[in-house]
């Protein structure tokens, strides 16, 4: 992809993941072409690749849309990070070393520092932008050190559907007070590398946007001498 077709993606994608486009709404390539002083043929080839990691919908006959927003979909969207998340923490833990700890904790950093002013004001909308990328990057660097990039490419694309089914004035764009003792949670979780109870405090930070909550693991059946008898 060239240059200029790759920051227009990457422009694309965040301003569909931060709100700036309502669900559902019709994204003209003919309008958005200004935005970019680009051709128009230009901004159908980006929205048609965003097409292809779920955030924009595209149909024939109707072009290109924002997708509409969910119930059901942002149920599912919850539970795969629940699972990509959880288990790209644990392999991370048994994999990542002293470097991933420091680059985890000081996103971390970051994060907590945004989301304290946000706390401050009450109001996120004037830090959206940089909150959403700060909130990105701890999770991904959650899970960064998992040695497995399909996971952590799997992760990106349903994260950011996640992100874009919250982000509404509705939701307060899917800022919670909670998330500044959650986040904390999950990086001393992370850091005392127990895998049971990070798995724990991803499940409690996205619980809230599961529509039922997930079903309770069995417990496994030993299968001794009595039990066949």
């Amino acid at each position: 992809m060239r240059t200029q077709d790759a920051d227009i993606f990457d422009d694309m994608r965040h301003r569909l993941i931060t709100g700036e486009f309502g669900y559902g709404i019709k994204l003209r390539a003919e309008k958005l072409r200004s935005d970019y002083n680009c051709s128009a043929s230009t901004v159908r080839e980006v929205l048609f690749r965003l097409s292809t990691v779920g955030l924009v919908d595209f149909q024939e006959q109707r072009g290109f849309r924002s997708p509409e927003q969910s119930v059901e979909r942002q149920h599912d969207l919850t539970h795969m990070r629940i699972m990509l998340e959880s288990e790209g923490a644990c392999l991370s833990i048994r994999l990542g070393g002293v470097e991933w700890e420091s680059r985890l904790s000081a996103a971390h950093h970051k994060l907590s520092h945004i989301e304290m002013r946000v706390r401050s004001s009450g109001d996120v909308s004037p830090l959206l932008s940089l909150w959403s990328r700060a909130e990105q990057e701890f999770h991904e660097t959650l899970i960064e050190a998992s040695g497995s990039a399909l996971l952590i490419r799997t992760h990106q694309v349903i994260y950011e559907q996640f992100r874009q089914q919250l982000v509404s004035a509705e939701t307060n764009y899917g800022y919670f007070p909670e998330n500044i003792p959650e986040h904390q949670a999950i990086l001393d979780a992370a850091l005392d590398r127990n895998e049971d109870l990070v798995r724990k405090r991803v499940h409690d930070h996205l619980a809230r946007n599961l529509s039922t909550p997930l079903p309770v693991p069995h417990q496994a059946v030993a299968f001794g001498k009595s039990s066949l008898m």
